[in-house]
Formats: structure tokens, C-alpha cells, sequence
């Protein structure tokens, strides 16, 4: 650990350096500079974790420099020394982040006070920069992996190696998908199954990036039992398990992906902690809710049945009852609302408008438009929004 005394004065820097028990707090090396000026080459150079200014000096104030430190976001901590008991530097002082002030002339057991509070206060900072930094990377190297995943399971190329390098080593993987009830927040629990995956060298979890709800488990082949019983004591929301077929290479994961996918239509899962607590009326109260949400996205009673946990057919049944007309029906009415809202707002082109609606078929949206509307886009808009 480095310190940098700065001071114009040459005696105020000696008795400094004499005062302070350098090596009791860890401090190797001690740097003088007299100005402002020759503190930030200083500082440049050999990067000090604890700097002592001055604040009046020629070529560059105390009070200057450490608007300097500040303003480059520098992580050491800086102790300001004055021979004026002035509340307007020391306003500014702290202001800038400046650790602690201290009054000249300087006292031997004022100055190792605060300058073990200030060795403390950086060692503190640096492990929590440590773990910030490796907190990062690590979110980066997950984003990697799930991006992976993603193409994986939508059938795009694949990067099977970075996929191996996440996994303990073995022969042959399961591939089990994890689906959570849609307004349920899954990432705490991924986390903790992540991390316990890990540990065990059971395998590891991945989540959709398309799909923040499902999660997909690569496990050692024969070891999943283990992690649903893991899953059941740990994990308090209800979550649904499905099984795609055994995988001898990561290249085979598309297959056992889409396996998994066929099970969960055909309701072939495990149920882990029903959702006995909510009524069929809330339910589809939170289907509404997320059609109204996502009416622009792929829509089906497949795609509902998964993330509400309740069948296709009671779906469909239940969401005609509810809203008087089929989930068809209503995700079209919505677009066509928007569309409307969109064609009298603005001067968007109908092929945009279209595409942003989730229509990959200008010519299909303007046949829907009239059906529903009476005109077509272009009337509509020529119109003044007018139907």
C-alpha cells in the first residue's frame, strides 16, 4: 500500500512522514509532493491509496485536486490538512469525497486515528470493488451461456464448447426444463439453484433468454433425482419439470429441447408445490393481464398453458366466459386498436406498423384491418382515423 503526502511546505511533509506509522498500517511506500501539480503525476504514476493534501497551495489547491480525484472517479482515500479552521473547505472537502480533515499543527495520535480509519475504509471499498467486479464478469459469462442456451433451444447455431465448459465433465447429461408461474419472480431461486448445481457438480441451470419464466437444467445423466429433491425443499413457488431425452453429446440438445416441449403440450410434468392458493378468477385475471401486455408477441393457448399452469382447454373455456369472444379474437381486436391508434398518431408505413403488430404479411394485416374495421389501412388514415 502507497501514501502521498502534499504539501507546499517542506516541514509540514517531514513531520508527516515522521509521525505516521506507516508500516503498523500496512503502508510501504510514502511519496512528497508540494503542489497540486506534482501530486497528480505522482498519483498517475504509482496510484497511492491514501493521499494527505494541503489545502492552500500554489499551482493547484488541495481543494482542486481532489475535485480532480472525484472527477475521475478515483478509489484512494483522501485526508485534507489545513492550518484554518474554515467550514467552507471543509464543505467542499466533503463534497468531494474526502475521507477525513485534519487541523495543523498536526498531533501524533489524531494523524494514526484517521489514518487507520482511512487504510480501513479503502480496504473496505477495495473488497467491495472485488466483489462488484467479479460479480460482473460473472453475470457477463452467464448472459454468455444463456445466450447459448437460447439458440440451442430455438434450433439456431450453437456454441456446444463454451455450453461443455459450464458442465461438470461426463459420459451423458439430462435435460430437464423448469417452468415458473408467470408473475412469480424465479431469478432469486435460479441463483441459489445455480449455485448449488455448481458446488455439487451435479450440472448447471440456464435461463431463456426469450423467456425469463422457463429455465433450462443440464444435469449429470442419473443424478437428477437428486436435484428435485433439492428443488422441492428449497424452491417455495410452484414450478413444473419436464423431461426432454438423455443427451450423450451437447450437439443432440435442440432434439431433447424440443422432446421436453412436446411433454409440457401433452401435460406430461411434475408439479412441485400446486397453486391450490389461487382461484381460477385470479388466474385468469393474470392471463388477461399478460395478453393486454403481449398481444404485439406469438400468442397461443400452448404458450398460456405453460407459463399459467392450467390446461389449454380450460383456458380457451374460461377465457371466452371471461372476456365474451376466443384468445384469437381478442389478441386480434387489440392489434387492430393499436393499429388504428397508430395510423391517426403518425405517419409510420403500413409494412412497419404491420411488422411491429407481430404481421410478417403487410398484404394479411390490411385484409384483417378491413374485416375488422370497415376500410382498409390506408382509408382509415386517409380518413383522419375516422371509421
Amino acid at each position: 500500500m502507497k501514501a502521498l503526502i502534499v504539501d507546499d511546505e517542506i516541514n509540514v511533509r517531514k513531520i508527516i512522514r515522521f509521525l505516521g506509522q506507516w508500516e503498523k498500517h500496512g503502508i510501504t511506500d510514502v511519496f512528497e509532493a508540494k503542489n497540486g501539480i506534482e501530486a497528480k503525476v505522482l498519483i498517475e504514476r504509482e496510484c497511492p491509496e491514501i493521499i494527505m493534501t494541503d489545502v492552500k497551495m500554489p499551482k493547484n489547491t488541495g481543494i482542486e485536486l481532489i475535485e480532480w480525484l472525484d472527477a475521475n472517479a478515483y478509489p484512494g482515500k483522501v485526508i485534507m490538512i489545513s492550518g484554518f479552521d474554515d467550514y467552507c473547505f471543509m464543505r467542499n472537502a466533503f463534497k468531494f469525497g474526502c475521507f477525513d480533515y485534519l487541523m495543523k499543527p498536526i498531533e501524533d495520535e489524531m494523524l494514526n486515528e484517521t489514518l487507520a480509519g482511512a487504510v480501513k475504509a479503502w480496504e473496505t471499498g477495495e473488497e467491495e470493488r472485488r466483489k462488484t467486479e467479479s460479480g460482473f464478469y460473472e453475470d457477463v459469462k452467464q448472459f454468455r451461456l444463456n445466450r447459448e442456451i437460447t439458440a440451442a433451444s430455438n434450433g439456431e447455431p450453437f456454441d456446444s464448447g463454451e455450453i461443455a465448459l459450464s458442465l461438470p465433465q461426463a459420459d451423458a447429461y439430462d435435460l430437464t426444463m423448469m417452468y415458473f408461474y408467470q408473475t412469480h419472480r424465479p431469478d432469486p431461486y435460479l441463483r441459489l439453484l445455480t449455485d448449488e448445481l455448481a458446488m455439487r457438480e451435479w450440472g448447471n441451470a440456464y435461463v431463456l433468454q426469450n423467456d425469463p419464466n422457463s429455465c433450462v437444467i443440464l444435469s449429470v445423466h442419473g443424478q437428477f433425482i437428486r436435484v428435485e429433491e433439492w428443488i422441492t425443499q428449497h424452491i417455495d413457488i410452484p414450478v413444473r419439470l419436464v423431461s426432454g431425452h438423455p443427451i450423450e453429446s451437447l450437439e443432440e440438445l435442440p432434439h431433447s429441447f424440443q422432446a421436453a416441449q412436446r411433454a409440457m403440450v401433452e401435460q406430461n410434468f411434475r408439479a412441485i408445490h400446486r397453486l391450490a392458493d389461487l382461484d381460477d378468477a385470479r388466474r385468469m385475471h393474470d392471463i388477461v393481464a399478460f395478453v393486454e401486455k403481449n398481444y404485439t408477441e406469438e400468442l397461443s393457448l400452448d404458450k398460456l398453458s405453460t407459463r399459467f399452469f392450467l390446461s389449454r382447454e380450460h383456458i380457451s373455456r374460461r377465457f371466452k366466459q371471461e372476456i365474451g369472444i376466443t384468445l384469437s379474437s381478442y389478441v386480434t381486436q387489440l392489434r387492430v386498436n393499436q393499429a388504428k391508434r397508430w395510423l391517426s398518431e403518425s405517419d409510420e408505413k403500413m409494412y412497419s406498423i404491420a411488422l411491429k403488430l407481430g404481421y410478417q404479411d403487410e398484404n394479411y394485416f390490411s385484409r384483417l384491418f378491413k374485416k375488422n374495421v370497415g376500410m382498409t389501412p390506408l382509408e382509415y388514415r386517409n380518413a383522419g382515423g375516422k371509421s
